[in-house]
């Protein structure tokens, strides 16, 4: 890493969000490195970012409840909901950046505002919710934010779900207008763009076969040239693993010790998708449920609005399903071939603890389309099964390690794993990845190349104006940007659903 400045090479792996991202961050920061994408796929955002592979919704906390656990004492913890609104405000102020420099175009094609909305029954979880409204509408970060157990209320915020509603059991919810629908597809398309346009070589069709450090520090990276069928090596001072679930074999193919002991753990998912207007004109929000009892937290049903091909759309699930495979386009030997002797007693101890989570998944595998319709129906009443069709989303790898909660954990989260001396680096994991990825970017920035911060300091302040301030504890500048983004995305909702 002693080359100066403007000869920096720097490879990314995976056409996705993440890489997308980092590239458009370094491109800002020192624009004369070069920088080379490889992507397996012919073209970018088509595996875990593709907009029918993710629920798109833009992670801010507002309704996700696996982000405010009840404590014991009955008190209800919103501190990872904080983490997470934060995050996302970065993620809107970089976008934010982009858009008034003409450097990401019409931001309609990749965000959308539209409410966030929590909905539970039962005496116990109405009891909770109202908890958590009354500490998250107190915090600036969620000023706005509305709770009612008025069956009329609710069927003003969700009438397709209140319709033939035979009402026995208390029933509430919460909602916030702040919320979004992102495309991350098309966000990353829109990135791949502008990057290609300054000078970024993407290189598609190209899959990475192995990592080799050399003895001067800098890597050696095989790729497969699958159009012209020939093995290619290119160098770089720098790597990026961002391959989604593919990314957990090519950390293990670095060698670096950083990435001993850990597996992953393949969740696939289901949607049921509903594209008729006359019912997708009653429904406008992202509604989020409870999960059920021994559901990884990514199982949490959810009925979302989507703006996919100009289209409004309606998903709800996501269904958890099982599959060996750590891409959607993977193979069938992902799994096992993940399985090395420094991570072996690590995923059997995973193996063993989750035998709960194995039987849930091969149920919700098993389940029937008319099965999947009765957890709808739960949502919306009057859901009939010739308007919806069920949709194989995208695969999503749990993080498997060795933690102060004993061995074999499974991880529900994003993780970076970098070598000490900042030359290489990989995401692994899953939710709230993509909406919170500048972050993780700056997070990866920070990590590998920190004797350039003093340097890019400004840079990053212009680009992100929250950056190395504590936002939750300011009010007045959380104004500001959630103004500065409502304006500059085009973030002002208006649409209200359809009465029934």
């Amino acid at each position: 890493m002693n080359k100066p400045q403007g000869e920096k090479d720097i490879i990314l792996i995976g056409a996705g969000i993440m890489s997308a991202t980092l590239g458009a961050l370094l491109k800002e920061l020192s624009p004369d490195w070069n920088i080379k994408v490889f992507e397996k796929l012919e073209k970018p955002g088509e595996e875990s970012s593709n907009v029918w592979n993710n629920a798109g919704t833009g992670h801010a906390a507002l309704c996700e409840l696996n982000y405010t656990k009840e404590q014991p004492d009955g008190s209800v913890d919103i501190s990872k909901a904080i983490s997470i609104n934060e995050k996302f405000q970065v993620s809107k102020q970089f976008w934010s950046y982009l858009v008034k420099r003409n450097l990401l175009q019409n931001p309609r094609e990749f965000i959308m505002p539209l409410p966030h909305i929590s909905y539970v029954r039962g005496d116990h979880n109405v009891s909770f919710l109202r908890k958590r409204y009354e500490k998250m509408s107190a915090h600036p970060l969620f000023s706005g934010m509305e709770f009612s157990e008025n069956p009329e209320v609710l069927e003003k915020w969700m009438p397709l779900m209140m319709k033939d509603r035979k009402i026995q059991e208390p029933i509430a919810a919460s909602k916030i207008e702040d919320g979004t629908d992102v495309n991350f597809g098309s966000l990353t398309s829109q990135l791949f763009n502008h990057l290609e346009k300054n000078n970024v070589e993407m290189k598609y069709n190209h899959d990475v076969d192995d990592i080799t450090r050399n003895e001067d520090g800098t890597w050696e990276v095989k790729v497969r040239n699958h159009q012209k069928e020939t093995l290619e090596l290119h160098e770089a001072d720098f790597v990026f693993i961002g391959g989604g679930g593919g990314s957990l074999h090519l950390l293990q193919k670095s060698g670096i010790s950083e990435g001993k002991g850990i597996g992953g753990f393949p969740v696939s998912g289901q949607f049921m998708v509903c594209q008729d207007p006359d019912v997708v004109s009653k429904h406008f929000g992202k509604v989020y449920g409870k999960a059920p009892v021994g559901a990884p937290p990514m199982s949490v049903p959810h009925l979302d609005t989507r703006y996919i091909n100009n289209q409004e759309t309606l998903l709800f699930g996501p269904f958890a399903g099982f599959s060996p495979k750590f891409l959607k386009t993977g193979s069938l030997m992902d799994l096992l071939g993940s399985v090395k002797p420094d991570n072996l007693f690590t995923m059997m101890a995973a193996g063993l603890k989750n035998i709960p989570l194995t039987k849930y998944l091969i149920k919700e595998v098993m389940l029937s389309k008319e099965q999947r319709m009765e957890e709808l129906r739960e949502f919306v009443p009057s859901a009939k099964t010739e308007d919806w069709e069920p949709l194989v989303a995208g695969q999503r790898v749990q993080v498997i390690k060795d933690t102060e909660e004993g061995k074999g954990t499974l991880q529900f989260g994003t993780e970076v794993i970098n070598a000490e001396d900042g030359s290489i680096a990989a995401l692994l994991g899953a939710s709230p990845g993509a909406s919170t990825a500048v972050s993780i970017m700056l997070e990866i920035i920070e990590k590998c190349f920190p004797q350039y911060l003093d340097t890019w300091e400004p840079k990053l302040k212009e680009m992100i104006p929250s950056y190395g301030i504590n936002l939750s504890e300011q009010p007045e500048m959380i104004e500001e940007i959630h103004k500065s983004t409502e304006d500059t995305l085009g973030l002002k909702n208006q649409k209200q659903p359809q009465m029934t």
